[in-house]
Protein backbone atom coordinates (compact mmCIF):
# COMPACT_ATOMS: atom_id res chain seq x y z
CA UNK A 1 0.00 0.00 0.00
CA UNK A 2 1.12 3.40 -0.39
CA UNK A 3 2.56 5.86 1.94
CA UNK A 4 0.70 9.02 2.19
CA UNK A 5 2.43 12.87 2.18
CA UNK A 6 1.39 16.13 1.88
CA UNK A 7 3.55 18.65 -0.07
CA UNK A 8 2.94 22.84 -0.12
CA UNK A 9 4.57 24.36 -3.18
CA UNK A 10 4.70 27.83 -3.42
CA UNK A 11 3.90 29.20 -7.01
CA UNK A 12 6.66 30.59 -8.22
CA UNK A 13 9.53 28.72 -6.09
CA UNK A 14 11.46 26.15 -6.96
CA UNK A 15 10.60 22.88 -4.88
CA UNK A 16 12.91 19.87 -3.85
CA UNK A 17 11.48 16.67 -1.72
CA UNK A 18 13.44 14.20 -1.38
CA UNK A 19 11.33 10.72 -0.16
CA UNK A 20 12.89 7.63 1.66
CA UNK A 21 10.87 4.49 0.79
CA UNK A 22 10.54 1.51 3.00
CA UNK A 23 10.12 -2.25 2.39
CA UNK A 24 7.08 -3.92 4.61
CA UNK A 25 10.09 -5.10 7.20
CA UNK A 26 11.43 -1.79 7.58
CA UNK A 27 14.27 -2.32 5.46
CA UNK A 28 15.08 0.18 2.71
CA UNK A 29 13.63 -0.34 -0.87
CA UNK A 30 16.06 -1.01 -3.15
CA UNK A 31 15.94 1.28 -6.42
CA UNK A 32 17.53 -0.68 -8.71
CA UNK A 33 16.10 -1.47 -12.18
CA UNK A 34 13.69 1.41 -10.95
CA UNK A 35 12.43 4.26 -13.30
CA UNK A 36 10.27 7.42 -10.68
CA UNK A 37 7.22 8.64 -12.20
CA UNK A 38 4.96 11.49 -10.74
CA UNK A 39 2.11 13.46 -11.61
CA UNK A 40 -0.25 15.98 -10.06
CA UNK A 41 -3.94 16.45 -11.17
CA UNK A 42 -6.82 18.72 -10.08
CA UNK A 43 -8.77 15.71 -10.33
CA UNK A 44 -8.73 11.84 -10.41
CA UNK A 45 -10.43 12.35 -14.16
CA UNK A 46 -8.60 15.38 -14.95
CA UNK A 47 -7.03 15.23 -18.22
CA UNK A 48 -4.51 18.07 -17.55
CA UNK A 49 -1.63 16.34 -15.68
CA UNK A 50 1.71 18.19 -14.47
CA UNK A 51 5.22 16.15 -14.18
CA UNK A 52 7.57 16.34 -11.52
CA UNK A 53 10.99 16.37 -12.53
CA UNK A 54 12.46 12.82 -10.12
CA UNK A 55 16.09 11.22 -9.57
CA UNK A 56 16.44 8.36 -7.66
CA UNK A 57 19.40 9.73 -5.44
CA UNK A 58 20.18 6.40 -3.39
CA UNK A 59 19.41 3.27 -5.15
CA UNK A 60 20.32 1.24 -2.09
CA UNK A 61 18.40 2.95 0.44
CA UNK A 62 15.52 3.63 -1.61
CA UNK A 63 15.74 7.32 -1.72
CA UNK A 64 14.58 9.90 -4.85
CA UNK A 65 13.64 13.23 -4.94
CA UNK A 66 10.77 15.40 -6.51
CA UNK A 67 11.35 18.25 -8.02
CA UNK A 68 8.78 21.37 -10.02
CA UNK A 69 10.93 24.63 -10.96
CA UNK A 70 9.85 27.99 -10.33
CA UNK A 71 9.33 28.92 -13.99
CA UNK A 72 6.98 25.45 -13.64
CA UNK A 73 5.38 26.52 -10.50
CA UNK A 74 4.20 29.95 -11.62
CA UNK A 75 2.34 29.03 -13.95
CA UNK A 76 -0.36 26.73 -12.13
CA UNK A 77 -3.08 27.95 -10.62
CA UNK A 78 -3.16 27.61 -7.11
CA UNK A 79 -5.19 25.23 -4.85
CA UNK A 80 -5.06 21.55 -3.90
CA UNK A 81 -4.42 18.57 -6.05
CA UNK A 82 -3.92 14.96 -6.27
CA UNK A 83 -1.00 13.18 -6.61
CA UNK A 84 1.20 10.23 -6.63
CA UNK A 85 4.10 8.42 -7.21
CA UNK A 86 5.06 5.31 -9.34
CA UNK A 87 8.07 2.57 -9.51
CA UNK A 88 8.72 0.88 -13.16
CA UNK A 89 10.91 -1.73 -12.64
CA UNK A 90 12.81 -4.10 -14.80
CA UNK A 91 9.80 -6.47 -16.75
CA UNK A 92 7.44 -3.57 -16.46
CA UNK A 93 6.22 -4.54 -13.20
CA UNK A 94 4.58 -0.85 -11.33
CA UNK A 95 4.20 -0.10 -7.84
CA UNK A 96 2.37 2.76 -6.61
CA UNK A 97 4.36 3.81 -3.24
CA UNK A 98 3.57 7.59 -2.35
CA UNK A 99 -0.11 9.67 -2.89
CA UNK A 100 -1.11 12.30 -1.35
CA UNK A 101 -2.42 16.21 -1.86
CA UNK A 102 -0.13 19.11 -3.56
CA UNK A 103 -1.34 22.71 -2.44
CA UNK A 104 0.02 25.37 -4.50
CA UNK A 105 0.46 28.42 -2.17
CA UNK A 106 -0.57 31.68 -4.35
CA UNK A 107 2.47 34.26 -5.13
CA UNK A 108 1.88 37.35 -4.03
CA UNK A 109 4.99 39.42 -4.91
CA UNK A 110 5.97 39.31 -8.88
CA UNK A 111 9.65 39.79 -9.20
CA UNK A 112 10.14 41.27 -12.75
Amino acid sequence: MAMTAYLDIDQGSDFTTEIELENDDGTPMSLANALVYSQFRKSYGSTTAFQFTTEISDTLHGKFKLSLPGVVSSTIKPGRYLYDVELLFSGQRKLRVVEGIVTINAEITRIP
